[in-house]
């Protein structure tokens, strides 16, 4: 059995002595099999096997301490053309009480499965330097929009197309800045608390002409989220920020924005909420806006719930996501697809 053996196999006695070998093992080691059988198994070769760490494993696989279970090892020998890796497996094979001491030792050759995984890592590292370098030229170009969109703003004399400039540019930069964070980040996830930061000092540089009349403080816990995730928070986040600024502290009024996310595992909320003139008497008169739509839009691609309520002073509006809601979101989204099937 030993001898037939498709892999490097030996048999070897109380001392290492060869009892047999298989041919596959003189084959990938390049060892003449005259006379081999009696030697040290340790001596073979050009001595490349005598290694003091393998000796004691073996030696204490002999008297039972242990097992040698895909010990990984570096087999150095000119013969074989430089270093080869291996992966070994002796057990001590028992004979019944008296009989001789037999030891099972067998090898793999993982040199090239090792050279594979070490070329798939380097090409792995390589793409993703070659992906933040692209995310780092993106938001670099974001922001080169954004400064002419802005100009543009300063030029305009219409007040209409100034602050459609101007939320346009507080748009581009929401993506500028998120483009930044993927950047930075190793692991694809976008940590929202830098991400929020910069946002808000993105819009307010462009919207907040006195910082000491109108202030925006982020409150966000530790939570990171994927890319795509992250980019419908930023919009929702610059949507919000924009609405308060424009319609909250009118008349030179002084107030605050608070841009708030908390989450425990699946269920979440964001929260923006201002201290100013809160939301009109008659809401129902209210004509909703571009922003409100894109909120809305993007909280159900979220399966996520948006919550309205006037603070007294101020308004907070919060997008809600919860375990249950998003299971309810998915049934709703099936039945409406197994209607129209069905009214087609």
């Amino acid at each position: 059995m030993v001898g037939s053996s498709s892999a490097p196999l030996l048999l070897l006695d109380g001392d290492l002595n060869i009892i047999a070998a298989s041919a596959s093992f003189f084959t990938t080691f390049q060892i003449d099999p005259t006379g081999a059988v009696g030697e040290p198994f340790l001596s073979l070769g050009d001595g490349e096997w005598n290694l003091p760490r393998l000796r004691s494993l073996l030696s204490a696989t002999l008297s039972g301490a242990a097992d040698i279970d895909a010990y990984e090892m570096e087999l150095k020998s000119q013969r074989l053309g430089g270093a080869r890796c291996l992966l070994l497996n002796a057990h001590l094979l028992a004979y019944g009480d008296g009989a001789d001491v037999r030891l099972l030792l067998g090898m793999l050759d993982v040199t090239d499965a090792r050279a594979n995984e070490k070329l798939k890592d380097d090409l792995l590292r390589e793409k993703a330097i070659l992906l933040q370098e692209v995310q780092h030229r993106v938001a670099n170009s974001l922001q080169i929009i954004a400064s002419v969109i802005l100009q543009s703003a300063r030029k305009s004399h219409s007040d209409e197309t100034r602050t459609s400039l101007t939320d346009a540019h507080s748009r581009v930069m929401s993506v500028a800045a998120l483009q930044q964070q993927l950047a930075a980040s190793r692991l694809g996830a976008v940590a929202l608390k830098p991400y929020f930061d910069q946002l808000c000092v993105s819009v307010g540089a462009s919207m907040i002409r006195d910082h000491d009349q109108l202030s925006m403080h982020v409150d966000c816990d530790d939570s990171a989220v994927d890319a795509d995730i992250s980019v419908s928070l930023g919009l929702i986040v610059t949507e919000l920020v924009i609405n308060s600024l424009k319609h909250a502290f009118p008349g030179g009024r002084h107030g605050r924005i608070t841009v708030s996310y908390h989450g425990h595992g699946p269920n979440w909320t964001l929260s923006v909420a201002d201290d100013g003139v809160g939301m009109p008497k008659d809401p129902a008169s209210a004509t909703p806006g571009l922003g409100t739509s894109i909120v809305e839009a993007l909280a159900n691609q979220l399966k996520a719930r948006v919550q309205v309520v006037n603070g007294h002073p101020g308004t907070t509006v919060s997008i809600v996501h919860t375990r249950i809601g998003a299971v309810e979101a998915d049934a709703m989204a099936s039945r409406a697809g197994q209607v129209q099937v069905g009214g087609s």
